[in-house]
């Protein structure tokens, strides 16, 4: 019997081909997305699972509380693991690390010359705790001593092959490592590097002990309870039973024990080993996080694009039904059951799923590579490697199989074999019953189509909006160039401003602090009295020369900008907002004033500069101050004069950026950046939300087309007699086209009538996390209707033209 419905399947997918390839590729677009969205959201929710009791196993964190400022802080104080080991109860075992990056220097017996790493990442100082809480499979040396003394470091099975080649795991052990050309260790012991997907990628654990004895102590603040850095980490495992509020209140009290909180007020608390993957609240090792909601949109995506298919599926089987009617009929005569058609048609369905799904597996590694510049670059794609792919695929053909092949089989082996013989089985109640459920999978397609294009064209209107908007500052022509932070000389800053000054492709050069707008942040407490009252808050601060106000086109309320060989060591520049949060509407006025910030008390405010945006558009501007502290001068800041026709003067300015970096810093790598490519950064996340929208929006079209064509061959079919019969009586092509088309046309403005609200809501939701947000425009909402209507028409002409120019003849001939 099954042999018989499987030949039977052929040869109607053979017999109608065009049909047969459109429902395929409706179910493979669907399958595909479905498959690749599996496999990211797989791969996310699949960090750190690995870990021994990791439901017991905790990371550390700040919320810093300034007055109507929160900041959180992934890190902890540095003194404050020790105390935890010694006061804390209900922690079984707990593990400070510091991040750290470093120049690595390796003597070689092959020359005198050393191998040198300029930039290596992925360096932390560690304790033999931490091979406790994160489980590594040692080839050399003992997780129990590896780390107990000063200046020994314990290396990963790759970066062990990269600094010693060819050398055994066992002779390796003994030789020394050098970083930032004063810190020598010796190598104390290897570790097979963690083939599970995990946030803990770290290369090198040098010893936690080696930090106060060698110049770091102070770098780390190691002592000062007040600092908070994200560089320095803490893991705890809680006891079996203790709860992680149990541990934050005797956090809460060791805190107030040690560091009295006047200004700031500081909250430890425990965060789960599985969320930090995905809270973006807190840093991750400056490394890549997810985002659940984001992860839940890609579901729905993949839910909609399949749901699509299988609806696409659902109108053009039945659009079919007549065609095959008769054999209906013929099999119902011969004694088939409604049992054994139903099971017929539901295999063929699964034949049709399971080559969909088989071009869908050669599909997914194509869109991969497509959207591979922000996918996870681990991600890969192989059955093979990954079992759990084949489950996916077992569970999904069976489920996409019912839900596109159940309500066809159950209308096509639901047909009477009297009125099928006499061919009248659309007739009477049979034309119209259940027309009303085609309709609305129709019109349920072009709902979400619409709420996808709508989403799609607001989404890309406030990328628009945001990276077009005036900063307030010159962005063009602006590129910045980072000093490396641990050079021994500070003075080769200033030998490389001089040579750069005198670049002829060069308008203005800078050398001060960080750009007008960044994505990092730098705070501090500053006080103002103004009389009456003190006023405390957290303020951004920044650092300048003279050159940088007007290399950047900052504008000034009140007061001076520095000149030339001035310093503003003499006196800050507030911006506005700063300025009218102290109560000075009038920026004039509070020029002259005094303001305090830690052991610099009465400095005045020379000057207010005009507010500009000094982040993203997603943050209001807030309180900012300029000073010139020159140890805070590590960023070069470049005015590349107009560019000619060829762009040879930008090129020629960059050769000679790099070349005069070279002269002075040798042993660091070069790397630049253009200010406004440096914002359209901050959209990054957003620009990847559009193009993935863009997709899915293209392929809801094409979908829903595919389902609004299946319902126009369903119902010219229906309705052939009464076309023959128009035309006979006068009717010209055109009426009858209207006539068929107008139906059609309306279920897309009801469609449009449903999704115009929902994308409306979803979108003004989105643009809440915009303080500087575009206006959710009529003309989007109406463009996308009417651009709707064109395709759909467009699409309806397809069929309703050539119903409409047939031959009456032949469709009265048989009544």
């Amino acid at each position: 019997m099954f042999r018989n419905y499987f030949i039977i399947a052929i040869r109607n997918f053979w017999k109608n081909k065009i049909f047969s390839l459109i429902n395929i590729s409706g179910l493979a677009i669907g399958i595909s997305a479905a498959l690749v969205i599996y496999l990211l959201v797989y791969y996310e929710f699949s960090f750190d699972k690995f870990h021994n009791d990791g439901g017991r196993i905790y990371r550390v964190v700040s919320n810093l509380n300034f007055p109507g400022q929160l900041i959180t802080n992934g890190g902890v104080s540095a003194p404050l693991p020790e105390a935890v080991k010694r006061e804390v109860t209900g922690i079984e075992t707990a593990s400070a690390f510091h991040t750290y990056n470093a120049k690595v220097t390796l003597p070689t017996t092959v020359s005198d010359k050393p191998v040198i790493f300029k930039n290596q990442q992925d360096i932390i100082f560690a304790d033999n705790d931490y091979f406790r809480l994160i489980p590594y499979t040692w080839l050399a040396g003992s997780p129990q001593s590896s780390l107990t003394e000063p200046f020994k470091v314990v290396l990963t099975e790759s970066r062990a092959k990269t600094y010693f080649p060819g050398t055994g795991f066992a002779d390796i052990p003994g030789r020394t490592v050098t970083y930032n050309d004063s810190i020598h260790v010796s190598v104390s012991g290897i570790v097979k590097d963690l083939d599970e997907a995990t946030d803990f990628i770290f290369k090198e654990f040098i010893s936690l002990s080696t930090v106060p004895n060698s110049g770091l102590k102070n770098n780390m603040g190691w002592n000062e309870w007040g600092s908070v850095n994200s560089a320095s980490q803490f893991l705890v495992k809680l006891n079996k039973g203790v709860t992680p509020k149990e541990v934050e209140q005797q956090l809460a009290s060791l805190r107030n024990k040690y560091h009295k909180d006047d200004f700031m007020k500081t909250a430890n608390l425990l965060q789960p080993l599985g969320e930090l993957h995905f809270t973006g609240d807190y840093d991750m090792f400056s490394k890549r996080q997810a985002h659940k909601p984001a992860l839940y949109g890609l579901l729905a995506v993949a839910a909609f694009l399949l749901m699509l298919g299988c609806i696409n599926f659902i109108n053009l089987t039945t659009a079919q039904a007549a065609l095959r009617a008769k054999e209906i009929g013929v099999r119902k005569t011969m004694g088939s059951s409604k049992r054994h058609l139903v099971l017929q048609f539901l295999g063929e369905t699964f034949l049709f799923t399971t080559l969909a799904t088989m071009f869908s597996i050669l599909l997914a590694p194509v869109i991969l590579k497509i959207f591979s510049d922000f996918m996870p670059p681990e991600l890969k794609f192989s059955i093979v490697q990954q079992p759990h792919i084949i489950i996916f695929i077992i569970l999904l053909i069976p489920a996409v199989s019912f839900l596109s092949g159940i309500y066809p089989a159950m209308v096509l082996a639901g047909f009477k074999p009297v009125l099928v013989l006499k061919n009248q089985a659309y007739s009477g109640t049979a034309k119209t019953r259940k027309a009303w459920l085609r309709k609305s999978l129709t019109v349920s397609q072009f709902v979400i189509a619409q709420f996808f294009i709508i989403a799609t064209l607001l989404v890309s209107k406030q990328i628009h909006y945001s990276i077009n908007k005036s900063m307030g500052f010159r962005k063009d022509a602006v590129v910045f160039v980072q000093a490396p932070w641990n050079d021994k000389n500070p003075g080769n800053r200033f030998v490389l401003l001089n040579k750069l000054r005198s670049a002829p492709e060069f308008e203005m050069v800078s050398l001060a602090g960080s750009p007008p707008a960044t994505t990092g942040y730098s705070t501090t407490s500053m006080k103002f009295n103004d009389g009456k009252k003190e006023i405390e808050s957290m303020v951004e601060i920044k650092s300048a020369d003279s050159v940088y106000f007007k290399l950047y086109n900052l504008k000034l309320a009140a007061g001076r900008l520095p000149q030339e060989n001035d310093s503003l060591v003499k006196g800050y520049l507030i911006n506005e907002t700063y300025a009218k949060f102290l109560g000075y509407q009038n920026a004039a006025d509070i020029v002259g004033k005094q303001i305090n910030r830690g052991d610099n008390e009465g400095i005045p405010i020379s000057g207010v500069l005009k507010d500009f945006h000094f982040k993203s558009t997603h943050n209001a501007i807030k309180p900012l101050a300029y000073t010139s502290v020159t140890g805070n001068y590590f960023s070069y800041h470049i005015l590349l004069k107009p560019n000619n026709a060829g762009g040879a003067i930008w090129k020629n300015g960059i050769a000679r950026l790099e070349k005069a970096w070279k002269e002075v810093y040798p042993d660091f790598d070069f790397e630049y950046k253009f200010m406004d490519e440096s914002i359209a950064g901050f959209y990054k996340a957003e620009q990847n939300v559009s193009r993935l929208l863009k997709w899915a929006a293209g392929l809801c079209i094409f979908i829903s087309c595919l389902g609004l064509l299946g319902l126009v061959i369903y119902t010219t079919n229906l309705r052939t007699k009464e076309i023959g019969v128009r035309k006979v009586l006068g009717a010209s092509v055109m009426q009858i086209v209207s006539l068929l088309s107008k139906e059609f046309l309306a279920l897309v403005l009801v469609a449009f009538a449903i999704a115009a609200p929902l994308a409306w809501w979803a979108m003004n939701k989105w643009l809440q996390d915009f303080a500087y947000r575009t206006a959710l425009s009529w003309w989007v909402f109406a463009g996308c209707g009417l651009g709707m209507l064109i395709i759909a028409l467009l699409t309806l002409s397809l069929r309703t033209i050539k119903a409409a120019g047939n031959n009456p003849v032949g469709a009265l001939r048989s009544e």
